[in-house]
């Protein structure tokens, strides 16, 4: 926010000498208290997709049709598992036990397959009970079965489990932050040590993510459910920030919650559904909250983004067929040297008004925090306490997995009640899936936008991105970019196949060109505070994902960046073209 002249790459001139240094200083120091860390994998690789197709078998059928059919009903309305929505492995664990109260159902398993064009198919197998031997008790508790594993209780509707995700990780970066890590992470807390830079840098990460979770019913259609969980991490080798050795233990998820629910003649179903302690929570396509979590520093297993759960969720939910209405209260578990203390808190709505075809819309405000928004003359514009955001949103995907278009587009703004803000945001995407033709292919096009501070005007302009990110294919724009530009003052074009080679392989590939929406870049990286140009740069990358098992899944990937003009000039022609490679196994018990 500045109500001088504006600033351009061509007029730097304009700025005094001391506020420009003041700028420059200011900027340094901001980058301490911005979310830096390289927040790029999910570990989970079925969490928050889109549900595609689901299908119900049941493994030993009835000679009573209809009662085939009355059980596979009931089946996916207590899964909830509708086309389109956000799938969730431990609600899918959880609605399994109600479904269980079924006294014709001895067992419920399902299977997750990649979809089309990012969807996730979900399979899911019932067994029926024997007349003549009905085995209405399973779980490694009552009947020693180690094939039981990892259910550890299942009786009356009471059902425990011990969760063990094993995940190993290999990175290796050469030429990591264009070579001068010098110039762009000076002021950086994570740095410690030598951070990565010129030539190859490699390292290893690991985690282990251990514990219980249960449901088990207090009436009828009233059930009472948690979870409790640790992860130990560990870092070895030369990361972004650090060549320090580390490992950490500390909780993870720690959680209480009831849900109920009815279903009425016509077949409507209505459910609710409360919680609170530390939990993951995901709004919509992650585009604003994804990363309630921090990791890096003292917590080691920066790039495998071992952690996810805030420091406390409060989220009540109210389901309507379709619909689904959602409030929360959200404080995010922030890394110690970068908590600036924020509270967010709001209400999303979001209905399938048609096969295919999502509506939503959410209202998000801060009512907690410390960070910091700096005017391009260095002085403080304002604070995020007192934030609002609205945001529209609309996706569509072809029912059934057939071919056809698919796409969707956002639109959000905020504002501040403490000082002059308004800061866009917003995305378009279009793509076709060839879901008949070899490899299923899916070729999309994306345009994001994320405002930047015009000096010339005294209102704030820079887009604050909250908690966005989630996974390279949601909104980490940029495998190695990023880490350097993350989604404030950026236009980014991406172009992405997606090509299911096996039943159980998956590549994308993606194309991304970045232009900075304004030259003045206080609040980003420091080497790029004043730019002479709008380029940011260029990557191509490509995700290769093996479902190798029910259990096991292997991720890799390469990424190689070009910096644009305005790195090139920041970096005086001392910059390099940056490569990335990485390979994850995750063993999921």
């Amino acid at each position: 926010m500045r109500p001088q002249p504006a600033f351009t790459s061509r007029a730097r001139s304009r700025y005094s000498a001391p506020g420009f240094l003041l700028a420059a200083i200011v900027s340094a120091v901001l980058w301490t208290a911005l979310p830096v860390v390289a927040q790029s994998y999910a570990g989970n690789p079925f969490e928050d997709r889109p549900v595609g197709i689901v299908t119900v078998t049941i493994a030993n059928p009835s000679d009573d049709a209809a009662l085939n059919d009355r059980i596979a009903d009931s089946v996916r309305k207590s899964l909830a598992l509708f086309p389109g929505t956000a799938f969730s492995r431990d609600r899918a664990n959880a609605a399994v036990g109600l479904a269980r109260r079924n006294p014709a159902i001895a067992g419920i398993a399902y299977d997750l397959a990649p979809g089309a064009a990012g969807s996730l198919d979900v399979s899911v197998t019932v067994t029926l009970t024997d007349a003549a031997n009905q085995k209405t008790e399973r779980g490694f508790f009552l009947t020693g079965d180690r094939g039981d594993l990892p259910l550890l209780y299942d009786r009356n509707g009471t059902v425990l489990r011990y969760k063990l995700d094993l995940f190993s990780l290999y990175y290796a970066n050469n030429n990591a932050w264009y070579g001068r890590p010098d110039l762009m992470l000076p002021g950086n807390p994570l740095v410690s040590g030598s951070p990565a830079g010129a030539g190859w840098d490699q390292w290893a990460e690991a985690y282990l993510h251990y514990g219980l979770y249960g449901i088990t019913p207090l009436s009828d259609n009233l059930f009472v459910y948690g979870g409790l969980s640790a992860i130990t991490s560990m870092s070895r080798g030369q990361e972004l920030f650090t060549d320090e050795a580390r490992t950490y233990t500390g909780i993870e998820d720690a959680y209480v919650g009831f849900v109920t629910g009815k279903t009425d003649e016509a077949g409507n179903r209505l459910t609710f559904n409360v919680s609170a302690g530390r939990q993951r929570f995901t709004l919509a396509n992650a585009f604003l909250i994804a990363n309630t979590a921090a990791n890096g520093q003292e917590r080691a297993a920066l790039q495998a983004n071992a952690r996810w759960s805030s420091d406390m969720l409060v989220l009540g939910q109210i389901g309507w067929n379709n619909t689904k209405f959602e409030a929360f209260y959200v404080d995010p578990d922030e890394l110690p040297i970068l908590d600036t203390e924020t509270v967010i808190t709001g209400v999303n709505v979001e209905s399938i008004v048609r096969p295919g075809l999502l509506l939503g819309a959410s209202y998000l405000t801060v009512p907690e925090s410390t960070q910091k928004y700096f005017s391009p003359t260095g002085g403080i514009a304002g604070t995020r306490e007192g934030l609002n955001l609205w945001d529209l949103r609309f996706t569509y995907t072809q029912p059934g997995g057939t071919s056809g278009f698919f796409g969707g587009a956002e639109m959000a703004r905020q504002s501040n009640d403490t000082f002059d803000m308004d800061a866009r945001a917003g995305y378009a995407e279009i793509g076709y899936s060839f879901a008949n033709a070899k490899w299923t292919p899916a070729v999309s096009y994306r345009l994001s936008y994320f405002s930047g501070d015009d000096p010339a005007t005294a209102t704030y302009e820079r887009w604050d991105p909250l908690l966005s990110g989630g996974n390279g294919e949601q909104w980490v724009q940029g495998a190695n970019h990023f880490k350097v530009v993350q989604d404030s003052n950026v236009i980014a074009h991406r172009i992405q196949a997606r090509f299911r080679v096996s039943p159980q392989v998956e590549v994308v590939p993606q194309l991304w060109a970045f232009r900075a929406d304004q030259t003045n870049n206080i609040g980003g990286n420091p080497a790029l505070t004043f730019m002479s140009d709008d380029e940011y740069g260029y990557e191509a990358n490509v995700t290769v994902k093996w479902f190798a098992s029910r259990n096991v899944y292997v991720h890799g990937h390469i990424a190689y960046t070009v910096p644009g003009q305005s790195v090139t000039d920041a970096l005086g022609g001392t910059e390099k073209n940056w490569l990335s490679a990485m390979v994850f196994v995750r063993y999921a018990f």
